[in-house]
């Protein structure tokens, strides 16, 4: 009787054990997913130079002030 009681009780608390160690770890993993899927990739910083093309693009600037600013950054292509 005592091979019974063995399996059936102490057993079964292991599994029981086990199973919720598994699933807290799984819950645990969700929440870090969750959490990182809901930040917003971080824009792509321009330099100085990127942004003063853009205005010149966007006709912001004149092509005098354009050369000029870019002489100002020391970008001399």
């Amino acid at each position: 009787m005592m091979g019974s009681d063995w399996f059936g009780g102490h057993m079964g608390l292991a599994w029981l054990f086990w199973i919720l160690v598994i699933g807290i770890i799984v819950w645990g993993i969700s929440l870090i997913m969750r959490s990182q899927g809901s930040q917003e990739p971080r824009p792509k910083k321009e330099s100085p130079l990127e942004i003063l093309k853009q205005r010149y693009a966007r006709g912001e600037i004149t092509r005098e002030e354009y050369q000029q600013m870019k002489a100002d950054l020391g970008d001399d292509t």
